[in-house]
């Protein structure tokens, strides 16, 4: 009997040996396995946050090298770097721009991207950023309606040889690409003014402000709205209906603005392409924005020209936008800090 359960016991010991050895082999097997899918995922983990990284610094690199407006900097850092050496003009820039940080209170500025639209873009840029709606002229009419307005009411079949700006084009096809650059005006303006917090507003102003095809429709329809004004001023004059403003006496005192055509053929056209806005059109801008743009004129520091607002003549109501050159053809945006 005692033999007999010995046998037992040691058959009973000798198979819990051999399971266990088997259950260890399994549970080897697994922990080796899960190790390995472990190690897997963490390398894996490894390579897609790498590459999320690289991936974020290439869009960020690309969102900065396509704005056209840059992130805030330093005013007299920018000053310091811009206009080195002891030359006469670098000493004078280099005082203007102490004179802004110390009296205006201006501590940093946005670079505005250097084409034949830098004015344009530095203006519209800041009425968007702002969330300034639109002016009460524009809330009264349709300005989708104002390329047909002047082609059909007025008869001005001439702005089929309307140009824009770099893409020198003319033809029967403009009044189309007139109301498509309206509507482009007219939503993204419509879109941001209703944006009520500042950072989306700002993020929604970077991202238009890096398509270069979008902000390129924004400035012609400014262009043609300008037109506008223009051959309406000239309507009131040949009527003699009501006086109007001295800017557009101004614009038709120059040979080479002295109808709507002209003006169009002159000028208008050109702008982004091979000139800016000279002094005369920027009047006319801030007067149909209804905005009073003060100029820091850098190189007019120490005479009266220093500081001067477009147009001369603007009502209190209208809301006040900065901007600052060195040369009246590249503008920049001034930030003011108390």
């Amino acid at each position: 009997g005692r033999h007999e359960v010995w046998s037992w016991k040691t058959a009973s010991k000798e198979s819990l040996c051999l399971m266990w050895q088997r259950v260890k082999v399994q549970l080897m097997l697994s922990m080796s396995f899960l190790t390995a899918v472990f190690w897997y995922c963490r390398r894996l983990y490894s390579f897609l946050a790498q590459l999320l990284k690289r991936w974020s610094n290439y869009l960020q690199r690309q969102l900065i090298r396509n704005i056209s407006v840059l992130p805030e900097v330093d005013l007299l850092g920018y000053s310091a770097r811009e206009w080195k050496g002891e030359t006469k003009q670098a000493k004078q820039m280099r005082e203007a721009y102490e004179e802004l940080f110390r009296s205006c209170h201006i501590k940093y500025l946005r670079q505005v991207k250097r084409d034949n639209y830098s004015v344009v873009r530095a203006v519209l840029f800041q009425i968007f950023s702002q969330g300034i709606p639109f002016p009460s002229w524009m809330k009264e009419r349709d300005i989708l309606k104002l390329p047909e307005k002047l082609l059909y009411s007025q008869g001005c079949n001439w702005i089929q040889q309307y140009s824009f700006g770099p893409e020198r084009y003319t033809g029967p096809n403009a009044f189309g690409k007139l109301r498509k650059c309206m509507e482009a005006l007219k939503t993204n303006w419509a879109e941001i003014s209703a944006t009520r917090d500042y950072e989306e507003r700002g993020n929604l102003c970077n991202i238009l402000f890096s398509d270069e095809s979008k902000e390129y429709k924004l400035y012609e329809a400014i262009k043609f709205i300008m037109l506008y004004e223009v051959v309406e001023a000239y309507e009131q004059i040949k009527s003699r209906e009501e006086p109007i403003p001295n800017l557009f006496s101004l614009l038709f005192a120059r040979d080479s603005s002295s109808d709507p055509l002209s003006f169009m053929m002159n000028h208008l056209n050109s702008i982004g392409d091979s000139i800016c806005l000279d002094q005369v059109e920027l009047f006319l801008l801030g007067y149909l924005l209804q905005v009073k743009i003060r100029v820091y004129r850098l190189h007019r520091f120490n005479t009266e020209e220093f500081q001067v607002n477009y147009p001369d003549e603007y009502r209190r109501e209208w809301n006040e936008i900065s901007l600052l050159t060195e040369d009246d053809r590249y503008y920049h945006i001034p930030l003011f800090r108390t």
